[in-house]
């Protein structure tokens, strides 16, 4: 690994501290570097708060003139929640700039690194960009695709069933396993779920137990609930809606409930337009989506082929063929039909083992 390179792992590294706190905004981290030393460093917090850039340059203080700068993503270049990054840059006298990747966002892609080379500092991208775009692959998918990231957790026994005939489901795994949950949880924007789950399991989707894991003490940042609920049967009494931030996708025209934000979104077979939703999602800043449901919901998406990653909790038990499938996929009878995983990682979490995997969708599916 080249200095230059060792320098924008740091970076990244730092840019990782904002994992749980910096949605909807990139997860980005800096370092500012002189004589071959680190003299500043800084990551991005929260939306609203100052950059990675700022935070980096106030460490430095006035040593950052004639310096190098690592960052992530290319610096800003507009007045959003906060002024210019590429500015702040420039007026310091940074020498050079070095960039992981430039920003997604096809209005204002390219348009910092421009400003800061008509300023005259030497600047240099790509370095490890692949490692710089795990970082958010919620908000590069809304930039260039306009829909979140969708990753569906399940957790399921050795022979594929996620609940008993009866609906009985707590608990498949260990303990270990569902505060790891909790990790996927407070890195979302927003946690999906359908109707069918709220009447089993009445769940409360929230992030707890967590506080450890947020730095300088920051306080939790709740995701958005989504419920996809056709016909309108959720309950008044579910407990998801005493969270006052709940979002409700229907195919029923008939009413709209006064209890939660409703959003009318009718596909054919009465059922929610997936790809709609989505679309809705994105347009208020939702990067990555956690998909916790049943099988009707999650085949569904598979079948719309939205589904961008899934998180298997794979717990050493048989609950037998009567038990419940992970997946609701009718039609499938051929073989050329499957869809094949790309399993990215399995490592054993507890007495349980959880497995990524990405789904690589068959046109004749």
């Amino acid at each position: 690994m080249s200095q230059h390179e060792q320098f924008m792992a740091q970076a990244i590294q730092l840019a990782w501290k904002g994992l749980y706190t910096a949605d909807p905004n990139p997860r980005v981290g800096c370092v500012i570097v002189k004589n071959d030393q680190v003299i500043g460093q800084g990551w991005h917090h929260r939306a609203g708060e100052a950059h990675a850039e700022i935070n980096a340059l106030h460490d430095a203080g006035h040593e950052a003139e004639g310096a190098d700068c690592y960052v992530t993503l290319e610096p800003c270049s507009h007045f959003g929640r906060t002024p210019p990054c590429a500015d702040a840059l420039i007026r310091a006298g940074i020498k050079r700039l070095f960039v992981a990747m430039t920003d997604p966002n096809p209005v204002v892609s390219g348009t910092g690194i421009q400003r800061i080379e008509q300023a005259g500092i030497e600047v240099h991208q790509g370095i490890l960009q692949s490692l710089a775009e795990q970082l958010n692959p919620g908000f590069i998918q809304r930039m260039r695709l306009g829909r979140p990231f969708v990753r569906s957790k399940m957790a399921m026994s050795l022979d594929g069933r996620t609940a008993m005939a009866s609906g009985e489901s707590k608990w498949i795994t260990g303990a270990e396993a569902r505060a790891d949950v909790q990790k996927l949880r407070a890195r979302s924007s927003a946690i999906l779920t359908g109707v069918g789950t709220v009447l089993a399991d009445d769940p409360l989707l929230n992030v707890r137990h967590v506080d450890d894991w947020y730095p300088h003490g920051e306080s939790i940042r709740q995701p958005l609930k989504v419920v996809v609920d056709s016909e309108l049967r959720m309950p008044t009494s579910a407990q998801i809606l005493n969270d006052a931030k709940v979002l409700l996708f229907t195919a029923c025209e008939r009413m709209v409930r006064a209890d939660v934000e409703t959003i009318v979104l009718p596909a054919p077979n009465n059922q929610v337009d997936l790809s709609g939703m989505l679309a809705v999602l994105a347009k208020r800043e939702i990067n990555e989506v956690m998909v916790e449901a049943g099988a009707v919901l999650n085949g569904a998406l598979l079948r719309s082929q939205l589904i961008d990653e899934m998180i298997f909790y794979v717990a050493p038990k048989l609950m037998g063929d009567a038990a419940r499938a992970v997946f609701h996929l009718p039609g499938m009878d051929r073989m050329a039909q499957n869809i094949q995983l790309h399993i990215t990682d399995i490592r054993a979490i507890g007495q349980d083992w959880r497995i990524t995997a990405v789904p690589e969708y068959n046109e004749a599916f």
